[in-house]
């Protein structure tokens, strides 16, 4: 990944198919602006919940785009399979590399510039803040969606796949990963939360967990907004939005905070 800036409005491309292409949204197809492609055996699960809020409305104005790819369509034999048992023994089933091929290599025909292939993977990198801050600078990115045991690793070393984690536990498929990292990925954009300030004030943006929030009433149960925020004096509010920071990184997140400290040049005692 480099950090090639994002792009978000673009002109329509035109590219003849022999294949019908469903829409996800009335939003065309469009030249220069970022998107997610997902190849998976559900593509009914999308967008799922990326269509909703803020996600949502971005991709119906064409700030980002969204494109499912039907994996069992490039399935074998009269039942489409697209699995089958491991090599060696063992319980469950793989997904195989001809199939899997077929299915990348129409995928990423056409792709050009900066465009990662992901393989949500438990094995793979845990997602961060920083990978989503360089897949936002991308021009796009296609994200593979395991089931089973799992895909056949001569396709991950073929195509160079990134396998990504979306944390220490396993799941039975991609599908709710790739919408975790899309959704963390998208609202880094420009223009899809409104507000730059949201991105750069919130958790890991500046290697803390975020301060505390509060807003109205201001009595709540018996529990009031700490007076520093009801002052007006913008410096101390952010002077104490800081230190609240630190000291929850601090406790509940060690590795953070160590992390922090080293970035900074500072040793904690």
């Amino acid at each position: 990944m480099t950090d090639k800036p994002a792009k978000s409005y673009g002109r329509k491309a035109i590219r003849p198919t022999l294949k019908p292409r469903e829409l996800l949204t009335p939003t065309p197809d469009l030249h220069g602006v970022w998107k997610a492609k997902v190849i998976t055996l559900f593509p009914s699960a999308f967008p799922g919940v990326l269509g909703e809020s803020l996600t949502g409305k971005a991709l119906q104005e064409g700030l980002w785009q969204l494109e499912t790819v039907d994996l069992r369509q490039f399935g074998v034999g009269k039942h489409r399979n697209v699995d089958d048992t491991p090599a060696g023994g063992g319980a469950g089933m793989v997904l195989r590399p001809d199939v899997l091929g077929a299915a990348i290599d129409h995928t990423m025909d056409g792709v050009q510039g900066n465009w990662p292939l992901i393989y949500l993977s438990p094995r793979g990198r845990r997602m961060d803040q920083r990978m989503m801050q360089n897949l936002a600078r991308c021009d796009g990115m296609t994200l593979l969606c395991g089931r089973f045991e799992g895909v056949d690793e001569r396709v991950l070393e073929h195509y160079g796949i990134q396998e990504v984690s979306l944390g220490d536990f396993v799941m039975t498929g991609g599908e709710i990963a790739a919408q975790a990292l899309i959704d963390a990925t998208v609202r880094l954009l420009p223009g899809v939360l409104g507000n730059q300030a949201s991105t750069e004030e919130e958790s890991f943006s500046s290697g803390l967990l975020e301060h505390p929030q509060y807003t109205r009433p201001a009595e709540w149960n018996g529990r009031e907004i700490p007076p520093i925020l009801m002052s007006g004096h913008h410096g101390r509010i952010a002077e104490w939005r800081h230190q609240m920071a630190e000291e929850i990184t601090r406790a509940r997140r060690p590795d953070l905070w160590d992390a922090y400290l080293k970035a900074r040049g500072e040793v904690d005692d």
